[in-house]
């Protein structure tokens, strides 16, 4: 198999981003968007899923977190469609339940090339650390959009807010690891119509 690894940019008046994608990692991560929160999310993201993340985003943050969480979000889905190719041999499908202490998170990821984006979850603060929490939900619709795939996130038993943002980012790195992981039993794409 090739390497699965993307290089994405993303210029525009509020933006912008480089951002480098590798499925088959080893969970290393370099991420500077001068938001300490989000960065800290990326980084369990990348471990967890055992990607390699780099990601370096100039955004207009003397506005507020919107351009610069939302357009990560973008440039990841972007990178992760460009990564997983024509989609051959890989499951396609994954899923996970994340328990971080008290919070318990569900994800579930269909690489179908349709976007489709749910969510039920809520915080009960308006911001963790330098993050608006709200921007954790436009963050994870850019990202499903962009990549074209179908993304539930759901707070099974919700929690401390923390806790529950971090067990969303590391459930969707489970959920995208064994989606895109390859198995040896699917010779083509996993599909009746015969792509995706």
């Amino acid at each position: 198999m090739s390497d699965r690894i993307a290089n994405v940019e993303r210029k525009t008046r509020e933006t912008d981003i480089e951002l480098t994608f590798a499925v088959d990692g080893a969970g290393k991560a370099c991420i500077e968007t001068g938001v300490g929160f989000f960065d800290h999310m990326l980084e369990g993201f990348a471990k967890h899923g055992f990607f390699d993340l780099k990601l370096k985003c100039d955004g207009d943050l003397e506005v507020d977190t919107h351009h610069t969480v939302e357009d990560c979000g973008i440039v990841l889905g972007q990178a992760i469609k460009e990564a997983i190719g024509d989609k051959k041999g890989i499951k396609r499908y994954g899923n996970f339940v994340l328990p971080m202490d008290e919070s318990l998170v569900l994800c579930a990821v269909d690489l179908c090339g349709r976007p489709y984006f749910s969510w039920d979850a809520s915080f009960t603060v308006p911001q963790i650390g330098d993050l608006e929490t709200e921007m954790i939900k436009e963050f994870f619709y850019a990202v499903s959009y962009s990549a074209g795939m179908n993304l539930h996130i759901k707070v099974l038993t919700p929690g401390n807010n923390h806790h529950m943002a971090e067990a969303m980012f590391k459930a969707f790195a489970k959920a995208l690891d064994e989606a895109t992981m390859v198995d040896p039993r699917i010779t083509d794409i996993l599909s009746t119509k015969g792509s995706l």
